[in-house]
């Protein structure tokens, strides 16, 4: 370095502001401290560097985030002296002081002492305070308070005792060292005043009555004892069953008489009104005043509000009444109510066991077997049910429906609840085994109709073979007094032989809707519930588990782990499974390949046209606008999911399946919609499309991930099958 230079202390320096050596308090202005730092922060000539609690510890936090609901409390007294009264010249004052760390505040609270005389609660209110003279320039911190010290507080000299655990243990990581804690010295005065008050507590104080709490306890809670009464000796007596309450909350007692049926005697409310039941009753009659709760000794002038009247807690000459309890309430106790012996047989099941050690089910006699109700057979006019409710009473009533079950299972919208079963005849007649019929199960009120198809040249006419209604089981009695058995849902399957009205059916084939169905409620229908039929196959022989994977594995010379359905249920059909066609048909269901198809876009096209031209839409222009809009580059293409919520706001009346398939063949492969092309396409006034036919749009369904709508029943994936039903294959 060159004479006469020297290095510029200032170059990387950021701050350069001062310290503030002046502020106010109280609107008088003073002194704040003349260790406060230079320039920047930097220390001036002499001065040490200051560790304060307010900056954070050292955590980098600022003090009121660092120290948040931080407090110190400590417990203090003062002594106040008292120059008015001659008995006490001094009063020690116990006091709790705070000191909240976020600011170094200090708050002084006296805890209030009933009949002190003195206005307390907060001596000094939440505020920095000064250190005393000579040092008042600076305010008290944390490292000012330790205990067994004096600290002076506004001119007044506390005397710290004791702190809480949280208050030592701060100050013991602060580095101090923590003295003994202190005791505070008693106040003469205060010591007389206990005095004073323990004597004019009377040595035998008045009884108390509390009944309160045992009514909140035990309130609604009621014993129920079923005893009798046996009043075989007088005339005419016979034995009386009774029904005991026994109510804790207030011990009283309530009897009821259980009269049968036809027993001739008079129905009246209760055989004892509530109350305390005394044990020995009857009891003698009384003087009037002679039975009460209280006994008053020696009266002093006249009664009202200057009398005076003195309570006799020795209770001389007081007459005792005993009354049940419930520790006397036992199974097989006798109990004497007013004279009449009651006997305790069985208690209730529900409060006996959890009070008292009772159990329920003691002495009281078991009712013999309920003789079963005899009813008429069935006498042939009418249905059973309309019948059997002309058995149950003298007024005749319809016989109920399951309404709740015709509310859920009735049509709702597309969903028709309806199971349909392509039926044929089994008979010798050949003719009769060509034609074709459908059987229709409504689920809302279990009740079956067949109808048979018209076939040409078969020489039968077709149209309604059977009424709507509940079919019974054939094999069972006419008239009978029990009631008939009648086909239900379970009984429908495929393969499945029904005998109605004297014809045979076998039911061969089902809809897409009945199979469906069957097998998502699968715990209703065993025949198609998966797990079922596999538990068949795993309970097969090993001969036919080895006959079985041998025929998939030559009918798979490629070894590709699929067969077709045909022999695959050939197989099944004939190897000693014991399944039905519908499981069968429901592995084939499961364990299908299914075939990928890819939606038409002109079959898509025609359709988004004529529901767009039934719902007169032609906001082809808006739409337009509103893409070239938001095509802010002007690609002429836009984000799918914003062409979308374009599409939402014109409120285009096209489901959001078709909507997103006709997305999918007009965007790229960074799913951007060619928009122009879009509008252009289904735009129906100016590019017209042929209409579709019937049976195009009934055909139609569309599956955004390409998947054939219900699995095609050609090949099987039989490894998966295999290993499912038989294991791991090795």
């Amino acid at each position: 370095m060159l004479p006469g230079n020297s290095p510029n202390k200032n170059l990387g320096k950021e701050k350069f502001h001062k310290s503030q050596h002046f502020d106010y308090s109280h609107g008088v202005p003073f002194l704040v401290g003349t260790n406060k730092p230079g320039i920047g922060g930097e220390l001036l000539l002499g001065q040490k560097p200051r560790s304060r609690l307010s900056s954070g510890g050292g955590s980098g936090a600022p003090s009121w985030l660092a120290f948040d609901k931080q407090v110190l409390c400590f417990d203090a007294h003062f002594q106040e002296p008292v120059c008015q009264k001659r008995e006490e010249t001094y009063r020690v004052r116990k006091c709790k002081i705070y000191f909240y760390l976020e600011d170094d505040t200090i708050q002084v609270v006296e805890p209030e002492v009933r009949n002190s005389g003195i206005s307390q609660g907060t001596l000094i209110r939440r505020q920095r305070i000064a250190l005393p003279p000579p040092m008042d320039d600076q305010y008290y911190t944390s490292h000012h308070f330790n205990l067994n010290q004096e600290v002076v507080l506004f001119c007044r000299t506390f005397k710290l005792t004791n702190c809480d655990p949280f208050t030592l243990n701060f100050l013991r990581k602060q580095g101090m060292r923590i003295n003994p804690p202190a005791s505070t010295p008693e106040d003469p005065y205060s010591s007389l005043r206990k005095e004073m008050e323990g004597s004019m507590k009377p040595l035998r104080p008045y009884e108390r009555q509390d009944t309160l709490k045992q009514f909140l306890d035990h309130d609604r809670n009621v014993l129920r004892f079923f005893c009798y009464w046996d009043d075989s000796d007088t005339t005419f007596g016979v034995p009386h069953e009774l029904t005991l309450h026994y109510f804790l909350s207030d011990d009283t007692i309530e009897i009821r008489e259980v009269f049968s049926r036809n027993s001739g005697r008079d129905v009246v409310p209760k055989f004892l009104n509530r109350s305390k039941l005394p044990k020995y009753a009857p009891l003698p009659t009384r003087q009037p005043g002679e039975v009460t709760d209280r006994t008053v000794l020696n009266v002093f002038g006249p009664t009202g509000n200057k009398g005076r009247y003195l309570l006799d807690n020795l209770k001389v000459g007081t007459t005792s009444e005993e009354f049940y309890k419930d520790c006397d309430l036992t199974l097989g106790a006798v109990i004497n109510v007013w004279g009449r012996n009651v006997v305790l047989c069985d208690c209730d099941k529900y409060f006996a066991p959890r009070h008292r050690g009772l159990h329920a089910g003691g002495l009281q006699a078991r009712p013999g077997p309920r003789v079963p109700r005899e009813v008429p057979p069935y006498n042939g006019f009418g249905s059973e049910e309309d019948s059997l409710c002309s058995c149950k009473g003298l007024v005749l009533k319809a016989p109920r429906k399951d309404f709740r079950k015709l509310m859920e299972k009735d049509r709702q919208g597309l969903v028709s609840n309806v199971l349909r079963f392509v039926g044929r005849m089994v008979s010798d007649v050949p003719t009769d085994t060509e034609r074709m019929f459908i059987v229709s199960y409504f689920l809302s009120d279990d009740t079956i109709s067949v109808y048979e198809r018209t076939k040409r040249n078969l020489g039968v006419m077709g149209g309604k073979f059977l009424e709507r209604g509940r079919v019974k089981k054939p094999g069972q009695e006419l008239f009978k007094s029990e009631m008939s058995e009648y086909f239900n849902a379970q009984d429908l399957y495929l393969g499945a032989r029904l005998c109605m009205n004297s014809q045979e059916f076998q039911l061969v084939d089902a809809d897409e809707f009945t199979i469906s169905y069957m097998e998502q409620n699968a715990e209703e229908f065993p025949m198609a519930n998966l797990g079922t039929i596999l538990s068949k196959l795993k309970s097969l022989s090993e001969d036919q588990r080895k006959e079985i994977k041998q025929f998939l594995v030559m009918s798979d010379p490629g070894n590709t782990g699929v067969v077709q359905y045909e022999p695959f249920r050939r197989l099944l059909a004939g190897a000693g499974c014991q399944l039905s066609d519908h499981e069968v048909m429901t592995l084939g269901r499961s364990y299908a390949v299914r075939e990928q198809r890819e939606p038409d876009l002109g079959l898509m096209l025609s359709l988004a046209q004529e529901r767009l031209k039934k719902s007169h839409f032609e906001s082809f222009s808006e739409m337009s606008n509103a893409f070239v809009y938001e095509d802010r580059d002007r690609t002429g293409r836009l984000a799918t999911m914003e062409a979308r919520t374009i599409c939402k706001a014109f409120k285009i009346p096209l489901a959001d399946n078709l909507l997103m398939a006709l997305f999918e063949k007009f965007e790229n492969e960074a799913e951007e919609l060619d928009y122009n092309s879009f509008l252009s396409k289904i735009n129906w006034r100016e590019n017209p499309l042929p209409p579709l036919l019937p049976d195009d749009v009934m055909k139609f369904d569309v599956d955004r991930t390409g998947e054939a709508v219900g699995p095609a029943l050609k090949s099987i994936t039989y490894s998966a099958l295999l290993e499912d039903a038989f294991g791991k294959q090795e």
